[in-house]
């Protein structure tokens, strides 16, 4: 038909004029994303694949097999490949029907189409063609029936569905294939047009937790968030005693159900901590000022004089100093010992939240007296003896990567909470501890002369 003719004229007028754009053979090497000197920036020079941090291209490396060249080079491919793609699409116009990218380092762009004349089109462009039946507005437009059909029903049982252009198909994942059916059903989608996959679980959202963070008690008052910790493969956080009561429930900030304080204790000392439902996620982070994370690498305690920052959901992020250790302090409710006192602020809402001195967590917001206007002083609880009591262990930086050391025998352990004065064998050799810490795997006696003497 004429429409016809004029749409592959289209196609390959706008192949010519961008031939310069191509890059060739998706497969290349990184010198793709090098442009000449005075050239147009390649997508990869726009998208600053170059500028990938270091943490990025590891986790890569871990989770996709890749060496550092080919993170790199992947990346490079990417970009070139969804710039390629976009001009692809744009060219096609309704017979375009996906594009995906495959190989270990991404270099083979496929391009699919509903028409055969446009395979010499893409292949030009350097990218493979596939010919299928359907366009991908058809399948877009039956996802978007199952959208609206979705509204009126319970999809529990068929909880996703999703356009796959590899299979050139609309696909509901079910857990039970008779919900996916009704669902199809009710959205007017052709069996033609639609694959019914088999799965086992249900997706759930994910939340983090992160020191100095909001959560609300029975839904009513709030206090902040200490810091992320683990009891096993259980995760949650620490917190102030006096903010809930053991079986107490909590929410997030964002008022998603989020725990249940397992132990309290207040007056006395001020400690508690709450084991989280599966939505949400510890990290070894505390919210820092402009909302920044601050990184919590282990829990030895800072000196008298040293500074220390606290994190609170009312107040955010104040600093001061440590004045004085094992401190007790009496409220209206009774006397909590011990306890480390600072020069730092806070208000009400705070109560719970993160006391940090460079990487180490400190403690608990307990109470204080002033205000963050005209200056106060504040009580926290330290970790240490939170994570000792509960047999918690802190979310820290180290936790994720790092092997678990040899057994070179003696009584040093993981996980063990060590107070200055403390003794350990360790590969035959007696050590003493030199400052309190919870103990990790890299932080072996002989690793750490800072935390450790050997005697």
């Amino acid at each position: 038909m004429p429409h016809r003719h004029r749409h592959h004229r289209a196609v390959g007028a706008a192949v010519a004029a961008t031939a310069a754009l191509l890059v060739a053979g998706l497969s290349g090497s990184a010198s793709a994303g090098t442009a000449p000197a005075g050239s147009a920036p390649t997508a990869a020079e726009t998208l600053r694949t170059d500028a990938a941090p270091p943490a990025l291209l590891k986790a890569m490396q871990r989770d996709l097999g890749l060496d550092r060249q080919q993170a790199e080079r992947r990346l490079v491919n990417e970009a070139e490949a969804g710039a390629t793609a976009g001009r692809l699409r744009a060219a096609l116009g309704g017979d375009f029907a996906g594009a995906w990218v495959g190989g270990a380092e991404s270099g083979t762009l496929t391009v699919a189409t509903t028409d055969a004349a446009d395979v010499a089109a893409i292949e030009a462009r350097g990218a493979k063609a596939k010919v299928v039946r359907h366009s991908l507005a058809d399948l877009d437009a039956a996802k978007s029936r199952l959208d609206k059909a979705a509204a009126g029903l319970n999809t529990a049982d068929a909880p996703v569905w999703y356009v796959d252009s590899r299979a050139n198909t609309v696909v509901v994942e079910a857990i039970r294939p008779a919900a996916a059916r009704k669902l199809l059903t009710a959205a007017g989608v052709d069996d033609s047009l639609a694959r019914v996959d088999r799965r086992t679980e249900r997706p759930r959202t994910f939340y983090d937790l992160r020191g100095g963070e909001a959560y609300y008690i029975n839904n009513s008052s709030r206090c902040s968030i200490g810091f992320p910790v683990t009891k096993g493969t259980q995760q949650g956080f620490a917190t102030a005693g006096h903010c809930g009561r053991t079986g107490a429930g909590t929410t997030g900030a964002n008022r998603v159900a989020q725990g249940t304080f397992q132990g309290s204790i207040f007056p006395g000392r001020d400690m508690a901590w709450v084991a989280t439902n599966s939505q949400w996620t510890a990290t070894p982070y505390v919210l820092g000022s402009g909302g920044q994370n601050v990184q919590v690498t282990g829990s030895t305690v800072a000196p008298v004089g040293a500074s220390v920052c606290r994190s609170g959901s009312t107040t955010g992020w104040h600093c001061g100093t440590v004045t004085q250790h094992n401190t007790s302090v009496t409220y209206p409710e009774g006397t909590i010992s011990p306890v480390t006192k600072t020069t730092v602020c806070a208000e009400p809402g705070d109560s719970g939240g993160s006391y940090i001195s460079g990487s180490q967590a400190q403690g608990v917001t307990s109470g204080g007296s002033g205000d963050c206007r005209t200056g106060g002083e504040t009580f926290f609880q330290p970790i240490n003896a939170l994570l000792q009591n509960y047999g918690l262990t802190l979310k820290t930086t180290g936790d994720d990567g790092g092997e678990e050391p040899g057994e070179p025998g003696g009584t040093w352990a993981a996980g063990t909470v060590y107070q200055p004065g403390d003794t350990v064998t360790y590969g035959g050799a007696t050590y003493r501890c030199l400052q309190g810490h919870q103990a990790y795997a890299g932080w072996e006696p002989p690793n750490v002369p800072a935390l450790w003497q050997r005697v």
